[in-house]
């Protein structure tokens, strides 16, 4: 079994503890499909515009989120396919059928 040092592990901890609000999350999600706007955004989850840009901040912060500016607009995408792939199979995990597994497999 691979070790972390207590640095990645405080820094993974941090990531999953900012993914772990929902509203976060649900930003996450619509940034993976396509760069979108803050409005967009906003629109789409019936929250304030300054809770989305507040939001989106620490996304940024953490390199979930990356940005890019096209006029005056902010435009905002998942950093990377690691990011991408993590959460579509933690999506996938979820949506498994668990009652044919055998007790105690481990």
């Amino acid at each position: 079994m691979k070790k972390i040092n207590e640095n990645d592990a405080v820094q993974i901890a941090g990531i999953f503890h900012l993914m772990g609000d929902p509203s976060r999350l649900k930003i996450i999600y619509m940034c993976l499909e396509g760069k979108i706007s803050a409005g967009e955004i906003s629109a789409a989850l019936s929250l304030s515009p300054s809770l989305v840009s507040h939001h989106l901040r620490l996304l940024k912060g953490a390199r979930i989120l990356i940005s890019q500016r096209k006029g005056r607009q902010i435009f905002y995408n998942a950093a990377d396919n690691h990011i991408r792939d993590m959460l579509w199979d933690m999506a996938i995990h979820i949506k498994e059928d668990y009652s044919l597994s055998k007790e105690g497999a481990f």
